[in-house]
This record gives structure tokens, sequence and C-alpha cells, in this order.
């Protein structure tokens, strides 16, 4: 099992074109976990004190 936190990064994931290093990496990680076939997984949206963000959770089938 893999746990990723901060995934969401408050939206700005889906900014295709965000020079944010933290955004790219997070885009990065996303596209390698759904690329690699021996995972499923989701993210998961999550809202507290400082706002909303997220965690990734993905399980190794097999």
């Amino acid at each position: 099992m893999l746990v990723a936190d901060n995934v969401v990064r408050q939206g700005k994931v889906i900014d295709e074109k965000s020079k944010d290093p933290h955004i790219q990496g997070v885009r990065m990680f996303t596209e390698m976990v759904a690329a690699e076939p021996r995972l499923s997984a989701t993210v998961l949206q999550t809202v507290g004190v400082k706002g909303y963000d997220g965690f990734t959770l993905a399980v190794v089938l097999g």
C-alpha cells in the first residue's frame, strides 16, 4: 500500500501550465501511479482547518 499526502494542493494540480515545482511533482507522481498496472489507486480530497488538500491511496494488486 502507498499513501501520499498533499496531492490536491488546493486544487492547483489541474493547472497543466503551472510552473510550481510542487504542482509539477504531484502531477508526475499521479501520472506514474496511473501508468503502473500493478497499482489500483484513488485520490481523496480532505477539508480541514488549513483549507482543502488530499491524499493518494494506492494498493498493490496481486
